[in-house]
């Protein structure tokens, strides 16, 4: 067995989900969740079937977040893996439940658009995805400065009253 490391490649602000799966299904299914969780919603998703033809599927509303999931679902190309691109101005939060509630959906690797690094075992029989290195390591512990800060900015984009 070979250990590999697939970077992310996407725009700086684009967020991203990275899960697995186990059915051809999949990208209907997602695209469903997401179009009725955001109305008006742009994104991308890639499905890397494992049986049959192995092809990557795929689906959206946005060409640019389409090609972003095709292209790194192959680089990925760890079977049943599934990836979708959300364009600027969408997030994860708004969308994880969803997609979690999707029935063939069995887990979530990661939800963010920090630069990522997608760990992959190669064996004889093919991919798969072992989790990720999601953005940077911690640089300490946050103080009371740093606790006021966060608490102020949840505030300032609404999530908090």
């Amino acid at each position: 067995m070979e250990i590999q490391t697939v970077k992310i490649k996407k725009p700086e602000a684009v967020n991203f989900i990275l899960g697995q799966t186990h059915f051809i299904k999949t990208v209907e299914d997602v695209h469903e969740a997401l179009v009725n969780a955001v109305p008006g919603i742009r994104f991308g998703v890639a499905f890397c079937e494992a049986s049959g033809k192995c092809l990557v599927r795929w689906s959206g509303t946005d060409e640019a977040m389409i090609e972003l999931a095709k292209k790194n679902a192959l680089a990925i190309g760890a079977g049943h893996s599934f990836i979708v691109f959300l364009a600027e101005g969408f997030f994860p939060v708004n969308v994880l439940n969803a997609v979690k509630n999707v029935p063939e959906v069995c887990r979530i690797f990661c939800a963010t658009a920090n630069p990522t690094e997608v760990l992959v075992a190669v064996t004889g029989q093919g991919r798969g995805i072992l989790g990720v290195v999601d953005g940077s390591a911690p640089q300490g512990v946050e103080g009371p400065e740093d606790i006021a800060w966060r608490k102020d900015f949840l505030r300032k984009i609404g999530y908090k009253a």
